[in-house]
């Protein structure tokens, strides 16, 4: 037998439209801030312009806005009203249909696991902004304590312009053609065995990293102190839970953004900036062909947007039921709708109908949802920064390319 469809305008029993205890979000527009904080990272400044580059250039952003489509904003926009429908966490929100319990706390252990390595690189870059504030950075040069016999400072600027080759071990500028092809394969094999100091700054210094498992090394004492900061700067966010947290968003999902149109303002100026642009926008169509490139672009829309995590759940509870900023769309169900669809709906039947495991039959009928645009609006951004910071990274390559005389895919 069928279950009888619930009313949409109807709340659930345990939900009301503000919950006082749990507390609300003082705006949508800090929700909003606080869903683009959470999607918005290191991932999309420095993952998304590395796959660009690897995988055919402007190429990528083919198959990244298929996956975005077909994966990320579904994913996204379940995850915001599930999480809004039963106003509870990603543990908790999982009695809507018990068993699924399971993937609440898998959920829990995965954003447990990477809220632990996340803070330690917040810790690396706390490090190095405190490190830059110095007359003279300690990354720039080889005369310092880690540094090794292998340490070489680039220095090209003079054999840039004559279209040569650096030696890295001598510091001369070897033409190309003055040399025998075996002379110049023995330069090039000794200047690659060669590293910059900002390598040694990082490996040696930084991370003192020790010569094997065997040996634990000691603690390094400046990162353990930036590490107890990034989460002493945590916990000060949580520490009225939603109503800090909504002013905190307003900083951290602002200031990146600050960030990012000061050094695209700077990499504009420099030379070689539009070699690093051409090859950032010029597609490789022949790269679509290649299985590995439709999987590092669903693999960065999962990295980036971090939907099955728990978070988008955690964030939307915090909304009230019947948010005004929703909107109203029919979905014509004629037996092709979208599973994810037919799954949430069958979900709010099974919680309706208080069955513990389940076994609802979900019904082939024309569906009225409230879609997020919330979704929307987070989703677009995340993938447009993404792509904005590719003019960024790409701007930089481009002057390094410049600076050392190769091309930019080199």
């Amino acid at each position: 037998m069928k279950p009888k469809p619930r009313n949409d305008d109807s709340e659930p029993s345990t939900s009301g439209g503000d919950s006082t205890e749990r507390g609300n979000w003082g705006s949508q527009l800090e929700f909003v801030l606080s869903c683009l904080s959470y999607a918005v990272g290191l991932g999309n400044i420095w993952r998304f312009p590395y796959l660009c580059y690897r995988n055919g250039g402007g190429a990528f952003l083919i198959p990244y806005a298929i996956m975005l489509l077909t994966c990320g904003l579904p994913l996204f926009f379940f995850e915001l009203s599930l999480g809004q429908y039963v106003r509870e966490g990603p543990i908790t929100v999982w009695k809507i249909c018990p068993i699924f319990g399971g993937v609440g706390y898998a959920m829990f252990m995965i954003s447990f696991v990477v809220g632990i390595y996340y803070n330690m690189i917040i810790a690396w870059a706390l490090y190095y902004l405190w490190s830059s504030l110095s007359s003279s950075l300690p990354w720039t040069s080889c005369d310092n304590l880690w540094n090794t016999e292998a340490c070489q400072r680039y220095d090209p600027k003079n054999c840039t312009s004559l279209s040569g080759f650096l030696n890295l071990t001598t510091g001369d500028c070897i033409i190309n053609g003055t040399v025998s092809d075996d002379e110049w394969a023995a330069l090039k094999n000794a200047s690659e065995a060669l590293k910059m100091p900002a390598d040694e700054f990082f490996h040696n210094f930084v991370l003192g990293i020790s010569a094997g498992i065997h040996h634990f090394g000691e603690l390094r004492y400046p990162l353990v102190i930036c590490l107890l900061v990034a989460w002493l700067i945590l916990f000060s966010a949580l520490l009225k839970g939603v109503k800090s947290f909504g002013k905190a968003v307003y900083f951290t999902a602002i200031f990146p953004y600050i960030v990012l149109i000061v050094l695209l303002v700077r990499a504009a100026t420099l030379p070689g900036y539009m070699d690093g642009i051409m090859f950032y926008l010029t597609p490789e169509w022949k790269r679509l062909l290649d299985p590995s490139v439709w999987a590092d672009a669903a693999t960065q829309i999962f990295f980036s947007l971090s939907p099955c995590w728990g978070g988008l759940i955690t964030l939307a509870s915090y909304n009230k039921f019947n948010n005004n900023h929703f909107r109203q769309v029919i979905l014509a169900n004629d037996g092709s709708s979208s599973s994810n669809l037919l799954y949430f709906r069958g979900m709010f039947l099974c919680e309706k109908n208080k069955q513990a495991i389940c076994p609802c039959e979900v019904v082939h009928e024309r569906i009225s949802l409230t879609v997020n645009r919330d979704a929307i609006v987070v989703t677009l951004g995340n993938c447009l920064t993404s792509f904005f910071s590719g003019f960024v990274i790409f701007g930089i390559l481009g002057f390094m390319a410049y600076s050392l005389g190769v091309p930019v895919e080199e």
